[in-house]
């Protein structure tokens, strides 16, 4: 129960300032008994796009307000607040999940541009996966960036945990055969790489994981190899741009939203599930290697308008 409160109390906390925002625009509206007039869905409107669901998804939800409305009784205090975090729940939960995790050992490739949050997250899943009990290593294939490879290695002296990395410039694809090594010898249950962020050379980006994969699948039998997209949650409907243009140069398993607890955009999770249809994995809601919460639908959702 200690856990539970908490996970709810860090969700709450990292989505403050996009909690705040749609109080600050909507908080009466939803307070006080209300009919879906015309005014009160212009209010609902502008709330939602200012804290980034998107045009699509804010359409879809109004349309859905509008059909519970007629079926409901909003003179109730507090009733359209309620069936607004509903419908944002039922959307949420609407998109895909991921699959439920049975592999004994993993390989997890860490996407994302620079800036996003990439090696700061990674040192979150190693911290998780240290607190589970699991072994984990580090691979620094974003060879192309000395300081990537050195803030990765920080890292892993901070947790303990082993990072594998050679020269900048070096061959991505060979640190990850030198990782796999390791893994192996070691007995390492979970190896996690980062990876290159070059996305406005997206032809070589692609190359460049596909040649990952190849010696993963060569070399990597016996583990679980998934991609990981991760996000800047501080670039709002930027990062559903950026989100779509890694999907035409790599395979993605998931999303990890980061800075959630910098932003007033929060919203831009709820657009990322719905129209890219991507399992959201983690939400970061800190700076802290424990500021790492899974994301969960119904959470999310209570915790924007709670």
């Amino acid at each position: 129960m200690a856990e539970t409160t908490g996970l709810w109390g860090r969700l709450r906390a990292g989505l403050a300032r996009t909690h705040d925002r749609l109080a600050e625009r909507v908080g009466t509206l939803l307070d006080r008994p209300a009919r879906l007039g015309p005014e009160t869905l212009e209010e609902l409107e502008e709330a939602l796009l200012g804290a980034d669901l998107g045009v699509a998804t804010t359409g879809l939800l109004l349309d859905r307000l509008r059909e519970r409305a007629r079926r409901s009784d909003l003179e109730r205090e507090g009733r359209l607040r309620d069936l607004l975090a509903e419908e944002i729940a039922r959307i949420l939960e609407e998109a895909p999940r991921a699959a439920a995790e049975t592999a004994a050992r993993r390989i997890t490739l860490v996407v994302g541009v620079n800036g996003a949050g990439k090696t700061t997250s990674i040192a979150k899943l190693a911290r998780r996966d240290l607190v589970a009990g699991r072994r984990v290593l580090l691979a620094a294939a974003d060879t192309f960036r000395a300081a990537a490879s050195e803030q990765l290695a920080l890292w892993g002296e901070r947790l303990g945990v082993g990072v594998v990395r050679q020269a900048a410039g070096s061959d991505p694809a060979a640190v990850v055969f030198d990782a796999l090594q390791a893994a192996r010898a070691r007995g390492i249950d979970h190896l996690i790489v980062d990876t290159a962020g070059r996305l406005h050379t997206k032809e070589h980006l692609m190359a460049e994981l596909a040649k990952i994969r190849r010696v993963v699948e060569r070399e990597g039998e016996g583990y679980r190899l998934s991609t990981l997209l991760v996000l800047d949650g501080t670039t709002g409907q930027n990062a559903l741009a950026q989100a779509r243009a890694f999907l035409t140069a790599a395979e993605v398993d998931g999303v990890l939203v980061t800075k959630l607890d910098g932003t007033a955009k929060g919203g831009m999770v709820i657009a990322i599930a719905r129209e890219l249809g991507l399992p959201v994995l983690y939400l970061g809601v800190g700076e802290g290697a424990d500021d790492l919460v899974d994301f969960q639908p119904r959470e999310f959702a209570a915790a924007l308008f709670a």
